[in-house]
């Protein structure tokens, strides 16, 4: 039996049924008329909330990152060691169909495919996504119970579901295809940069113009992802890949929530335009540079550290070794805080809800939802490195004090 977290079963039971609701109400409030949490929203019909052709495009969507996937670009890296002292083979070409589809849809819109659609059907996209996490959500439950399947620690503890939330099976593949790694970083993650394009056609679409606010956003989000599928191979030493299990947690989270939550600037741009005098485009870029700088710099040391800690690049940098035999690093910038990746993401974050203004709240929903992840993971991380580590995480808090920012957490 294993212990419980985000507070046990009933929980997880609500944030199951809350997840949905939050995507489909940041829609509601934050809309063309209005972007407030005192307006009461008028709901949606059930064309708005369904159709079959955002079915459709959404299930082709998938379909057509799967195919990428099995195609003979790229490479294969080899994860982290399991508890067997086995390690599995990941296909590394995310790059690839980033930059295919950035094609695909640059041919798209030459020749006039309405894009736009997404726009006008965003609430039926959003809806497919939700099944779609649902449905392969219990297939990854019903999965789990192969008796080959190696299972997650903490996804494994007897309660349906708590186990179907946080996800029973560590690994899930078909074949060499890994379904966990897929979700992570294809789907979601690249359909959130196309979900901003196609709001940046409707701007176009609807004014003749594209605000230098919609280019920040966008360019910043791009670049994000793009960095994320730059360094694909660095994920694989990440906690969601090498603790946690894939469930609904994750599922939801890879395929619904980051495409049609972290969208909301690039939509509210469409239907309340700013237009940004140059010395708040200059804070704003200043903003994303500092964050990118910490954010690049800290995962760079993190993760060649973890692959070769005797890698001759980092020999200026000061380890702790502990019992383990393993060791952690105090010095570069994982000298100043425990998690600077996160500090970096908390900036870059705020800039992309800057180009929004100071007129409306819920476009900071992003960076405030991920200030609270982003504490929520350090505590887990925290957790988890104190059963693992012992005292010599003790010694490690000792040395290194702040946990995200220095002299304040």
């Amino acid at each position: 039996m294993g212990s419980y977290e985000f507070g046990g079963p009933v929980n997880v039971f609500f944030m199951t049924l809350g997840l949905p609701c939050a995507v489909y109400g940041l829609y509601l409030v934050c809309g063309s008329d209005d972007c407030s949490l005192t307006t009461l929203p008028s709901l949606p019909s059930v064309q708005d909330l369904f159709n079959w052709q955002a079915m459709m495009l959404y299930v082709s969507w998938f379909g057509y990152h799967a195919v990428i996937y099995l195609c003979p670009l790229g490479y294969v890296a080899k994860g982290m060691k399991l508890k067997d002292g086995s390690q599995l083979g990941y296909k590394i070409n995310g790059i690839h169909a980033f930059l295919l589809t950035h094609i695909l849809f640059a041919l798209a819109w030459y020749i006039d495919v309405p894009v736009t659609f997404v726009y006008d059907n965003y609430l039926a996209l959003a809806t497919s996504s939700i099944l779609f996490s649902l449905i392969l959500s219990v297939l990854l439950y019903i999965k789990s119970f192969r008796a080959e399947a190696v299972l997650a620690e903490g996804g494994n503890t007897g309660n349906i579901i708590y186990d179907f939330f946080i996800g029973r099976e560590l690994n899930p593949r078909i074949g060499i295809f890994d379904l966990k790694v897929f979700c992570e970083m294809r789907p979601g993650l690249i359909g959130w940069v196309f979900i901003n394009y196609c709001f940046m056609a409707k701007e176009y679409q609807m004014r003749g113009n594209v605000s230098i606010s919609m280019i920040l956003v966008c360019a910043f989000q791009c670049w994000y992802v793009l960095d994320a599928l730059w360094y694909e191979e660095a994920i694989l030493t990440t906690m969601d890949i090498t603790h946690d299990g894939f469930g609904y947690m994750l599922c939801f989270g890879d395929l619904a929530w980051v495409p049609f939550t972290y969208s909301l600037q690039a939509r509210y741009l469409v239907d309340h335009p700013l237009h940004l005098p140059v010395w708040a485009v200059v804070i704003i870029v200043i903003v994303k540079l500092l964050g990118y700088t910490i954010f690049r710099g800290a995962n760079g040391q993190k993760d060649q550290f973890r692959r070769d800690p005797n890698n001759p690049r980092l020999q200026h940098l000061k380890s702790l070794r502990t019992e383990r035999g393993t060791k952690l690093l105090i010095s570069g910038y994982w000298g100043v805080c425990r998690h600077p990746n996160y500090t970096g993401d908390i900036l870059m974050a705020l800039s992309w809800s800057l180009p929004c203004g100071a007129s409306h709240l819920l476009p900071y929903f992003y960076v405030t939802y991920f200030i609270v992840l982003l504490i929520h993971r350090q505590l887990r991380d925290e957790k988890h490195c104190k059963a693992k580590y012992g005292k010599d995480w003790d010694k490690y808090c000792n040395i290194v004090k702040w946990r995200l920012v220095p002299y304040i957490y």
